[in-house]
């Protein structure tokens, strides 16, 4: 059996038993992925400041994300097309997320329903919503995940219109996979992925086909898709859902100070500094640089997380002790599921759990709260070197 010691071991396993048109949908970012490599590297510039001769005993990382109990101050973050990285993988990462004790978020675009997940998973989850410009369709997926007992309701606002990913287009993505010459030769060295989904029906977006007017199979989903994301969006359609929704009410997607004003002042239970994994705006900063000044200019009215870059215990670490209440991961727990499906997300969050204790114990803290800008130490200009 493969030792995983890190997340970029089940990176390694993720790409070697994934087929690529699904591995590189997770790995890749907008044009010519700036923002996605420096998401990435911003968190390797922060460094942390050891501490030694302090009662490092009794630890936790026990903590709350908008007033939900967690084992770790972490949320898996939605991600589209799971059940393409491994059969069912929805509800497989759902379960992995509520028996370890930190919320899983279903994505609008995924395989597995609504219901699907509802019914296999033992807590309940959140729900991300894309909004799209058919009103009807939105109002339906809202009573859904409500009738579904989703927890919190997570509005995606930096996806109104696609950004463009270069690897996508050059490898034909779709759900499920055509059968281009190309893509079965790949997927026939793919003999345990391929075996699992020939044993589920979940093939398709489950929370569309079937449900969108007109949606009844791939051809016309596509068609649908391609139109339906509303460039429209405004504070007052988000007051809209805000208030048909009733619930927790989470905004993900701001990556400018005024923005999280805005979001702040709008009443958001939290807000989560994102660029989408830098799959969107190419040449954004990274969500680390970005998140002091958010902070500031929501100045405690709500919760703030960080989102799009989180690989380690370590970054989030690093993001609470700049202010963060959490953080969300997606590649990091993706890579997991390709690998070893529902025991290779549990393997994910447990690693990052055991980096944020040993980090946070070698830093002089026993619990995530107490962590500061002092167990810090950062290059002189790194967030104000850009005006």
């Amino acid at each position: 059996m493969t030792v995983i010691t890190c997340i970029d071991d089940l990176k390694a396993l993720h790409r070697k038993r994934t087929p690529k048109m699904f591995f590189d949908y997770c790995e890749s970012g907008s044009y010519t992925e700036q923002t996605f490599r420096e998401n990435v590297s911003d968190f390797a510039q922060i460094r942390l400041r050891q501490k030694v001769a302090v009662d490092m005993s009794g630890r936790s990382t026990a903590s709350t994300m908008a007033g939900q109990p967690v084992t770790m101050p972490l949320a898996l973050s939605p991600v589209g097309l799971l059940g393409m990285q491994r059969a069912d993988g929805e509800i497989k990462a759902a379960r992995a997320a509520a028996r370890f004790g930190v919320p899983f978020t279903l994505s609008t675009m995924s395989i597995c329903s609504i219901e699907d997940v509802a019914a296999h998973s033992p807590a309940p989850f959140w729900f991300q919503l894309y909004v799209m410009r058919d009103e009807d369709f939105v109002d339906a997926i809202l009573a859904r995940a409500k009738r579904a007992g989703c927890s919190a309701l997570v509005l995606t606002l930096d996806l109104q219109i696609l950004g463009q990913r270069h690897k996508d287009l050059k490898n034909g993505l779709s759900a499920p996979p055509k059968l281009t010459p190309r893509n079965l030769l790949n997927m026939a060295t793919k003999t345990r992925w391929g075996l699992e989904m020939l044993g589920t029906k979940r093939r398709f977006f489950g929370n569309i086909v079937g449900h969108a007017k007109g949606v009844t199979d791939a051809s016309s989903l596509f068609s649908w898709t391609a139109e339906q994301f509303d460039p429209c969006l405004d504070w007052s359609k988000i007051a809209r859902i805000r208030d048909q929704w009733g619930g927790k009410f989470i905004l993900k997607g701001v990556l400018d100070a005024e923005d999280a004003r805005a979001a702040a002042d709008f009443g958001a239970d939290a807000i989560i500094v994102s660029n989408h994994g830098g799959r969107q705006l190419d040449g954004a900063l990274s969500s680390i640089r970005m998140l002091p000044e958010i902070l500031k200019a929501v100045d405690g009215k709500t919760e703030v997380w960080l989102d799009s870059g989180i690989r380690s215990g370590q970054d989030i670490l690093k993001a609470l002790a700049l202010g963060a209440k959490g953080a969300m991961a997606g590649r990091a727990y993706v890579y997991g599921l390709g690998a070893m499906g529902e025991a290779g997300v549990t393997r994910a969050l447990e690693v990052m759990q055991k980096e944020l204790d040993i980090s946070m114990a070698l830093c002089g803290e026993k619990r995530v709260q107490d962590l500061s800008r002092d167990n810090l130490l950062i290059p002189n200009g790194f967030f104000d070197s850009y005006a």
